[in-house]
């Protein structure tokens, strides 16, 4: 198994499976694995966040009574037309 590093130093290519001690070998591969299952949930979690976004912009779009911004513009103007 080819494994990319990159660091500050630039990128470093291994093969896990050229690792001659058997223990080390074997937590290399419980690392990559692991280190799999998180990019995995890390991408899940971004979908997951976007959709919700998404679903929050669509709820305030249709609530305009919601939007705070809009109405502080209104009262300053009426206070300095006053």
């Amino acid at each position: 198994m080819i494994i990319n590093i990159k660091n500050d130093e630039g990128e470093l290519v291994y093969d896990v499976t050229k690792i001659d001690d058997a223990e080390r070998k074997t937590n290399a591969g419980i690392s990559v694995s692991k280190i799999g299952t998180l990019n995995v949930l890390v991408e899940a979690l971004t979908y997951a966040s976007q959709g919700h976004q998404a679903n929050l912009e669509a709820i305030l779009n249709d609530s305009p009574e919601a939007l705070v911004k809009g109405e502080e513009n209104e009262e300053e103007s009426s206070s300095e037309d006053s």
